[in-house]
């Protein structure tokens, strides 16, 4: 099955036939887990529970420490045994627990997203962590830790064909590779942000006055530069080195990590809203930065999936953006600006709405008017003084955060009609995401007006 785009594009990376047969049997953990366990636990106990014992004699510190070594590892065993998890049809059933046992059985037609996880420690041992986004919240998600690399990638495809509604036999879908971020891109575009550059100027000025001046009290304010540094210069570089991203019929692939390896896998139609950033000094290198609200995805870890492209060229960005929302266009829309000295821009028709803001920092939003949960209007006293009124748009917990800033009033509520009408006519009740391999392609009605800006602010609506 090709990806949603039906633009030409390189020969997809074949995929080898899976090893094994993971829809059948019951699967556990690295055998592994069981004597590092062990070791972590006796390790702890000594250090906390050694310098005490040592008054005792050195004996009472051997004997002690075998005797939590046999403890935990009679506790370890039988948890590592019980613990299991399996495919049944299309379900996957996870059983833990040692003293209470919990069983899960959790239908893949929920499933938001697939993510394999490889922490620089499970790197060294060869083992992975398989992660299930589902629909329900932050409690829903599904952890497989400890997974030999291998049986995590075989369920990760086994799972992502039961939620596509083919068998869970069928091979992994090939794939398309779509971008692959150079390092020094990364590195510069990192490098050159206002944020990072003044913070390192003023990191030098201080240590030079330091070292100059012989002042110990600069130390105070180098350390909380240098960890602002380590955060924002050196976490993303970390994270988003050797980053590849790639298309198949699965969804979107991204693959990155210096020391925690991560696959993550974007089931089609999981994606809510887009919006391309792009800093004042990035404008000059020509560059942005993508970022999504992805169903299934809550707390945290929407915080830290948010970002599919760190660093790309502006037309490899609105790229991504055309497959992610195949046939939507973004690119013409007609755009109606806003009549404030703050720039702003908003256009909508029947298949996007799209709003830029920001002087310093340009942010594009996209949202697919089908995604749209909910539309207000709103005024504070100064801008109903004013006469303006600001258009937000609603969408699923994210970075995105839609709205059409310093509107006309009238302009405003004409805006919101047109996209009430529009998201009316672009819902579909058996248009879910699931099973998006063998569900049918479901077509709009012909004849739809396509709702534009003019340069007066109007915006068409659909007849009903």
């Amino acid at each position: 099955m090709l990806p949603p785009s039906v633009a030409w594009r390189p020969q997809p990376v074949p995929r080898r036939e899976p090893d094994e047969d993971v829809t059948t049997g019951v699967f556990r953990s690295h055998w592994a887990v069981v004597p590092l366990q062990v070791v972590a636990v006796a390790l702890v106990f000594v250090a906390l529970a050694g310098p005490i014992l040592t008054m005792f004699g050195f004996g009472w510190v051997v004997m002690m420490t075998v005797a939590v070594v046999f403890g935990s590892l009679a506790y370890a065993l039988p948890s590592w045994w019980y613990g299991t998890f399996g495919l049944r049809e299309d379900h996957l059933v996870v059983h833990t627990g040692l003293v209470m046992r919990s069983s899960r059985e959790i239908p893949l037609s929920r499933l938001q997203a697939v993510d394999v996880v490889q922490p620089l420690l499970m790197q060294v041992f060869g083992m992975a962590e398989l992660r299930i986004e589902l629909a329900g919240g932050d409690g829903s998600a599904i952890r497989l830790r400890c997974l030999r690399r291998g049986l995590a990638e075989r369920v990760r495809a086994a799972v992502l064909a039961h939620a596509a509604g083919l068998p869970g036999r069928s091979p992994e879908a090939p794939e398309w590779p779509f971008y692959r971020l150079p390092f020094l891109l990364l590195l510069g575009a990192l490098t050159f942000r206002v944020p990072v550059l003044l913070s390192f100027v003023l990191l030098l000025m201080l240590a030079t006055a330091g070292a100059v001046f012989a002042e110990p009290g600069v130390a105070g304010a180098l350390v909380p530069l240098t960890l602002g540094l380590l955060r924002y210069f050196w976490g993303p570089l970390a994270r988003y080195t050797d980053y590849y991203a790639s298309l198949s019929s699965d969804g979107l692939r991204l693959r990155y990590g210096m020391f925690q390896r991560r696959m993550q896998t974007v089931p089609p139609g999981r994606v809510q809203a887009v919006r391309v950033v792009e800093p004042l000094l990035w404008r000059a290198l020509g560059v942005a930065r993508v970022e999504a609200n992805v169903a299934g995805y809550a707390g945290a870890r929407q915080g830290d999936s948010a970002t599919l492209l760190p660093v790309a060229p502006r037309r490899r960005a609105y790229a991504l953006v055309d497959e992610l929302f195949p046939d939507s266009g973004a690119a013409h829309v007609a755009m109606v600006p806003n009549r404030t000295w703050v720039p702003g821009l908003v256009g909508v028709d029947r298949r996007l709405f799209i709003s830029t803001r920001g002087l310093f920092c340009q942010v594009t939003e996209i949202v697919p008017v089908e995604r749209v949960q909910s539309l207000r209007l709103t005024a504070g006293p100064l801008a109903r003084f004013t006469g303006l009124v600001s258009v937000d748009v609603d969408t699923p917990p994210g970075p995105v955060r839609a709205r059409a800033s310093a509107r006309e009033a009238g302009e405003g509520r004409r805006l919101v009609d047109a996209l009430a009408a529009y998201g009316r006519r672009a819902r579909v009740p058996s248009a879910g995401t699931e099973r998006w391999a063998t569900r049918s392609t479901l077509e709009r009605r012909p004849g739809h007006a396509v709702g534009t800006g003019a340069a007066d602010g109007t915006y068409d609506t659909p007849e009903t």
